[in-house]
C-alpha cells in the first residue's frame, strides 16, 4: 500500500484547465469523475497516517513471519507428540490404527523408535529407511514389503511376525529372535544376523547375499529351500543344524 501512495506525487490539474481538452461532451462526466479521484489519490498520499499504516503493514507482516519460525520448534513438538499418541493408543491392537503413518513421520524427523511396540500391528509396505528399532516388539505383526533397508533392530522380537518380501537389506539384527516368523522372500542382503534366534522360521527364497551369519544362535526347524546367493558353508551348516529343505 505504501509503494502506491508514494508513486502518486504530481498535483492534478485544476477542472478548468482539464475541462476545454475534452472534445467530446458525451465524456465529460466520465472526466469530471477522473478528476475528482485524481485529486482524492493526490490528498491520500499525502496523509502521514495513510503512510504509517502502510509502514505498520509491512511491519506486521515481518513480525509474523519471526513468530512463525520461532514458534517451529513447538509446532515439530506437536507433531511428534501426536504421532506418539496414535502408536501407544494402539498398543497390542490389530489393524493399522493410523501407525504406519505415525512411524513414518517419526523416523522421516530422525525420531529414534526404541523399544516401540508394534505387536500384532498392520505394516503391510511401511517405509522405514534406516529407523532405530532395537528392543521393537513387532511379534505377530504383518510387516509385508516392509522397507526397513539400513534399520537398526536389534534385540528385537520379530516372533510369528510376517515380514514377507520385506527390504532388511544393510540392516542389523544382532540378538533378535526371529523364531516361526515368515520371512520368505526377504531380502537380508549385507545383514547383520549375530546372535538371531530363526527356530522354525520361513527362509524360502530369501537372499542372503553377504549377510553376516556366523554366529547365528539357532536355526533348527527353518525352512531354507530355494535360498538365494547362501554365504559359503550356510547350507550345510544350516542342514547339519536342524534346517531342512521341502524339495528333499
Amino acid at each position: 500500500m505504501s509503494n502506491h501512495l508514494e508513486n502518486v506525487q504530481e498535483k492534478p490539474a485544476a477542472w478548468t484547465e482539464r475541462r476545454p481538452k475534452i472534445a467530446k461532451g458525451w465524456l465529460v462526466p466520465f472526466a469530471w469523475l477522473e478528476h475528482k479521484m485524481d485529486w482524492m489519490a493526490y490528498l491520500l498520499a499525502h496523509w502521514s497516517l495513510l503512510k504509517v499504516l502502510g509502514y505498520l503493514e509491512s511491519f506486521g507482516v515481518l513480525i509474523a513471519v519471526i513468530f512463525y519460525f520461532s514458534e517451529s520448534g513447538d509446532r515439530l513438538k506437536q507433531k511428534h507428540y501426536q504421532a506418539w499418541q496414535v502408536i501407544n493408543s494402539a498398543q497390542g491392537k490389530g489393524g493399522n490404527g493410523g501407525r504406519i503413518d505415525a512411524l513414518e513421520v517419526l523416523n522421516a524427523d530422525g525420531v529414534p523408535l526404541v523399544g516401540v511396540d508394534l505387536s500384532s500391528a498392520f505394516l503391510v509396505g511401511i517405509q522405514l529407511p534406516k529407523a532405530n528399532l532395537n528392543r521393537a516388539d513387532f511379534e505377530g505383526a504383518d510387516a509385508r514389503k516392509a522397507q526397513m533397508a539400513g534399520a537398526s533392530i536389534d534385540d528385537a522380537s520379530l516372533q510369528n511376525a510376517n515380514f514377507r518380501d520385506a527390504n532388511l537389506q544393510g540392516s542389523s539384527l544382532q540378538g533378535s529372535r526371529l523364531d516361526d516368523a515368515d520371512l520368505s522372500g526377504a531380502n537380508f542382503e549385507s545383514a547383520d544376523l549375530s546372535g538371531v534366534s530363526l527356530e522354525n522360521s520361513d527362509l524360502r527364497n530369501v537372499d542372503l547375499k553377504g549377510v553376516k551369519w556366523t554366529d547365528l544362535k539357532t536355526i533348527q526347524g527353518a525352512e531354507i529351500c530355494g535360498v538365494k546367493n547362501p554365504p559359503p558353508g550356510f547350507l550345510d551348516w544350516a542342514l547339519a543344524h536342524g534346517a531342512f529343505k521341502t524339495d528333499q
